[in-house]
């Protein structure tokens, strides 16, 4: 656990091999419950390479100083990435 919404990371190391590769990350909201948007890969072994980019987004909650995660969204591809990114950009606008 962490004690600071900027150190949570998805980074995820196995037997010294690293699994989950954050590549980036934006704090959507910070404090008691923080919500964090993660681009990064997961190691495709039987490939021995990273898979595409990947996206998720995340929510914790800090109970006792320390960050817990609580829930998560899996962006299953950039196509669907977009479709979120044009639907919210439509509803933004129209609330103008």
């Amino acid at each position: 656990m962490t004690k600071q919404a900027e150190d949570i990371t998805i980074n995820y190391e196995e037997d010294g091999v690293l699994l989950v590769k954050e590549l980036d990350k934006e704090l959507l909201s910070k404090g008691a419950w923080t919500t964090i948007l993660f681009r990064y890969q997961n190691w495709d072994k039987s490939k021995g390479e990273f898979t595409k980019d990947m996206y998720t987004i995340r929510r914790y909650q800090k109970r006792q100083g320390e960050y817990i995660p609580k829930s998560k969204f899996n962006i299953s591809s950039s196509e669907q990435a977009e479709k979120i990114i044009t639907t919210l950009q439509k509803w933004v606008d129209s609330g103008r």
